[in-house]
């Protein structure tokens, strides 16, 4: 039987990606984002391989979170794998002049955003003892980098949430697993810099990870045997050592 997975922030980037890796090996899709005409636009693509189904919503609203994937038709209401991609970076301050906009949209998005989604998804995987969960995290969840703060506070949140979801739902054979980039380029950049031109030069000088690089990550993940769960994965491009070390090109 075909499964189905919902992806959130599947407009763009690893979501957009992970989309196109799923329908490739027929995996049924919910997928989620906040721009209308992109989710059309990757629903008519990808209708050709698998069955795709849209919801249009902002994962910060929790009223229209819920009410979104409660609106799900019956094919599409079990969902096998949730995939909670979608999150944000605002802009790079020092915690003292750092915007309280930035801060309350990263924390919105990032964190509650997931627990939003997570919270519709959980009871049918309980119901059913099946279902793995993905949590898309960030090698700033595992180390705090020079203004950071903030971002890096929400992501570390994300592991928090990943492995309290992991001890809670064990009883019930749910796999949860936290996939943790660093550099990957992708629209991330564009909206940390909120369209400034320092964004065109935070992937310059070495090749960095591309979303269909997370993606087969992730499908390799969700096709692991039954007793094998990639519980935490870190990746970075070879040029990354760690959130400070980075090889370019002179």
């Amino acid at each position: 039987m075909k499964k189905t997975a919902l992806i959130t922030g599947a407009t763009s980037g690893i979501g957009r990606a992970t989309a196109h890796k799923f329908a490739e090996h027929g995996i049924n899709l919910v997928l989620c984002g906040r721009r209308q005409r992109r989710l059309d636009s990757i629903e008519k693509a990808l209708s050709k391989e698998t069955n795709v189904h849209t919801l249009n919503f902002d994962v910060r609203d929790r009223e229209k979170t819920l009410n979104a994937i409660e609106s799900l038709p019956k094919e599409f209401q079990n969902i096998d794998i949730l995939i909670n991609n979608a999150g944000n970076a605002h802009g790079l301050d020092p915690i003292q002049s750092g915007s309280l906009d930035d801060w309350d949209a990263m924390m919105d998005i990032n964190v509650k955003g997931l627990l939003y989604v997570s919270k519709a998804i959980i009871p049918n995987m309980t119901e059913r003892e099946a279902g793995h969960i993905i949590n898309i995290g960030s090698s700033a969840g595992k180390e705090v980098y020079p203004k950071g703060n903030v971002y890096c506070a929400s992501k570390y949140a994300v592991l928090a949430i990943t492995e309290g979801m992991r001890i809670d739902l064990n009883p019930f054979g749910i796999k949860v697993s936290a996939i943790n980039p660093g550099l990957v380029e992708t629209e991330f950049s564009q909206v940390r810099f909120k369209g400034d031109s320092a964004a065109d030069n935070v992937y310059k000088g070495y090749k960095a990870l591309q979303a269909k690089d997370i993606a087969e990550i992730i499908y390799f993940t969700v096709t692991r045997p039954a007793h094998v769960n990639l519980a935490d994965v870190l990746v970075f491009p070879t040029a990354q050592a760690n959130s400070i070390t980075l090889k370019k090109d002179d």
